[in-house]
């Protein structure tokens, strides 16, 4: 007989099983639940962290991030389309955090659950044979099944008996340690989300013999979180009085900085007492929470400007920037827009302590003001572009402005403390005054900064657990004319239970522990 149709086998064909939205959906939950998924999650945050540390930070050094688009212009404006220089406002980094916040929820509730469980499970009964368990032992004398469970009970055991069984259980902190560290994650992620909400942050840039008070229009860069306001702000104020830095002076070191110190009047709120605080890196100020660390510093010399009308157009400090952080060879830009007949643009340089090296050319030796100069390379006169309402740098003087400016003079002789320099055309003069310094300060308030230590503080000795505490069983089988036995096992791999296990066989034999070094 010659087969043509298809046999039923052939008819029916396996075809695989569609999920269907409900299965996509659940399947989606487990797989962002899982251990692995959280630990993977976890990498990549610590991994996005790392950027943080090596591009600067807005909102922390400003000032390094300008110069960073001054040196290297198209890789910061890549970098900053990848918000490397505000990495954890990031949106990815952000994401990250909530995917490991809700994957730690969903995976510490189950196990959290099935933990209590096991907490309320009696200890299973004894093996049949003792003696194919990995660890083994034979018991000298006589004891009794109410005896064997007294003495594991000293040795902090969990007990269960028998007719002629004890069955002892510990090492349950290694689970409860477990736990507890990835809740901690999870209290430190709340803790973050917190101080993001109810927290803010601001940077601002004082002059010696400035104020500041805590107010949001006197924050040079201000980042309040969703729930804060400017009431929400602590009505604290302070003046710097004065700053000092201290650089070694001598040997293969020179230069390098020791301390730096600033001293600060502090009002804690208006019509409060004042008070005198010294500020010094990592030892900020703290007033009711919120706090106030040096985080920068740097030169300000003071000029007088007087225009071509014989008017005083501008006197004070410039901030400047460090152009060469070894020595603080500064930058500074002097923007005049009341001088007439024309607006001035002064590009000056700040040498701490000035030196004439070879070919005549003006350095800095050191980065204590020894020997201050201020030396002009630029001076040019015309329309500065203030007047049309866009908002400039205090640092910089725009290129497509400066085209359009007429220029006067172009590296003049260093001015010493006092001197002055002429501008050429009856523009005007421009006196060196005297040297002052300028601190950068970050100004914080984190409701969640406690929250989140406690939370480090809880993982760090759950982890201890999680990593130390080992799963282990013990049995011990009386028999009725015969030989007593123990036997033993581990429910977690590492470390030896064989040298515990031999304290335990002494202990039930002498009814002491000796050698038992985990009571866990």
């Amino acid at each position: 007989m010659t087969l043509t149709d298809d046999t039923p086998e052939e008819k029916t064909a396996v075809r695989p099983v569609r999920l269907g939205a409900a299965g996509w959906l659940r399947w989606s939950w487990r797989t962002l639940t899982s251990m692995r998924t959280a630990l993977i999650l976890l990498f990549l945050l610590a991994l996005g962290s790392i950027p943080g540390s090596i591009w600067p930070q807005r909102g922390v050094s400003d000032a390094k991030v300008a110069q960073y688009y001054a040196d290297s212009p198209r890789l910061a404006e890549w970098l900053d389309r990848l918000w490397m220089f505000d990495v954890f406002q990031a949106p990815w980094f952000a994401a990250v955090y909530l995917l490991l916040f809700v994957s730690l929820i969903g995976c510490v509730l189950p196990r959290a659950a099935a933990h209590l469980r096991e907490l309320r499970r009696k200890p299973p009964a004894a093996p049949r044979n003792l003696s194919r368990l990995p660890q083994h032992a034979v018991l000298d004398g006589d004891l009794t099944v109410e005896e064997a469970a007294r003495r594991l009970r000293r040795l902090r055991f969990r007990i269960t008996t028998g007719p002629d069984w004890v069955a002892a259980e510990k090492g349950y902190l290694r689970e409860t340690g477990n736990l507890f560290f990835h809740v901690a994650l999870v209290g430190l992620l709340v803790a973050i989300g917190i101080g993001s909400l109810y927290g803010y942050r601001g940077n601002v840039l004082v002059v010696e013999g400035a104020g500041f008070a805590n107010t949001v229009a006197a924050y040079d860069r201000y980042m309040p979180g969703q729930q804060v306001n400017a009431e929400s702000l602590e009505p604290f104020s302070f003046t710097l009085e004065d700053f000092q830095a201290t650089y070694i002076a001598q040997g293969a070191k020179r230069g390098q900085a020791l301390d730096y110190s600033a001293k600060l009047a502090v009002s804690d709120a208006p019509g409060a007492a004042g008070r005198t605080y010294e500020l010094k890196v990592n030892e900020p100020l703290d007033v009711n929470g919120t706090l106030t660390y040096l985080i920068d510093h740097g030169y300000a010399p003071t000029f007088k400007v007087t225009d071509g009308e014989g008017q005083v157009a501008f006197e004070g400090a410039v901030p400047c920037l460090v152009a060469q952080a070894a020595t603080f060879a500064s930058e500074c830009v002097v923007k005049v827009p009341d001088a007439r007949p024309e607006q001035l643009g002064l590009m000056i340089a700040f040498l701490p302590t000035g030196v004439q090296v070879e070919g005549g050319e003006w350095t800095s030796a050191f980065p204590g003001a020894v020997n201050p100069v201020a030396q002009v390379y630029g001076a040019f006169a015309g329309d500065l572009g203030m007047g049309d309402g866009r908002p400039q740098s205090v640092y910089e003087i725009p290129a497509e402005i400066l085209k359009k400016m007429k220029p006067l003079v172009m590296k003049a002789d260093p001015l010493q403390v006092g001197e002055k320099l002429q501008l050429p055309g009856g523009a005007g003069t421009i006196e060196f005054t005297g040297v002052k310094e300028w601190i950068a300060l970050q100004i914080t308030h984190d409701p969640g900064r406690l929250p989140a230590l406690l939370s480090a503080a809880v993982a760090t000795v759950a982890l201890v657990f999680s990593l130390t505490v080992r799963r282990r069983r013990v049995w011990v089988r009386v028999r009725e004319g015969g030989a007593t036995e123990a036997g033993g096992l581990t429910r977690t791999e590492g470390g030896d239970f064989g040298e515990e296990f031999a304290g335990i066989v002494a202990a039930l034999n002498h009814g002491s522990n000796p050698g038992v070094k985990d009571a866990r």
